[in-house]
């Protein structure tokens, strides 16, 4: 009885998700971004050599400082409780920091504005990291994108967000289908209209 009794403690301080059920221990240690970065869509492996190869067919071979930017650019991720909320909106300033300290302030810009919402925040274009990060989707197998998209929940929210584009009622592999549409041709378009470093 004593047993059960804690147990309704413990439960009564655990933050509940949308929906009224607890969340898991897993996802209280390991919250979505550091999920991301562990396993999921920007998995800290995988999504940079899909980000590298998506540079090389924009702008041709990257610079070694380059290639270590795009090892970082996603790295403020890790602890964060969302993908594109407050939180997380301000993950590119980790790398920055990083790439600052590295190789000096030409190349935190780079790392910086990869997030079109933060360069639109601090009134800049975005970098040339940032086209790059969005054609990477194109070097990304849409089973294996969603797998991991979907394992780590953080598939959720961006369905949230671009409900307004892509209706809930649609699948997941209609909504990579857009996405991968929309942001392949903004990347195509939008790549020559950059932040110069």
């Amino acid at each position: 009885m004593l047993i059960f009794r804690r147990m309704k403690d413990v439960k009564s301080v655990i933050p509940k998700q949308a929906g009224g059920q607890h969340m898991s221990l897993f996802r209280r240690l390991f919250p979505v971004g550091t999920r991301s970065l562990l396993f999921g869509v920007h998995q800290f492996l995988w999504h940079p050599w899909t980000v590298y190869r998506a540079w090389r067919y924009l702008y041709g071979k990257p610079t070694w400082r380059e290639i270590v930017c795009i090892f970082l650019h996603d790295l403020g991720y890790f602890g964060k409780p969302n993908m594109d909320g407050k939180e997380g909106g301000r993950h590119p300033e980790v790398g920055a920091k990083i790439a600052d300290r590295l190789f000096g302030d030409e190349y935190r810009q780079l790392v910086l504005y990869h997030s079109r919402h933060y360069a639109k925040m601090q009134g800049e274009l975005p970098s040339k990291l940032c086209w790059a990060d969005k054609l990477s989707i194109m070097f990304d197998p849409k089973w294996f994108y969603l797998l991991r998209a979907r394992f780590t929940g953080e598939i959720k929210e961006y369905r949230f967000y671009g409900k307004s584009s892509v209706a809930m009622s649609k699948s997941d592999s209609e909504w990579f289908d857009w996405i991968t549409h929309h942001f392949v041709e903004s990347a195509r378009m939008e790549s020559t209209q950059i932040k110069k470093v």
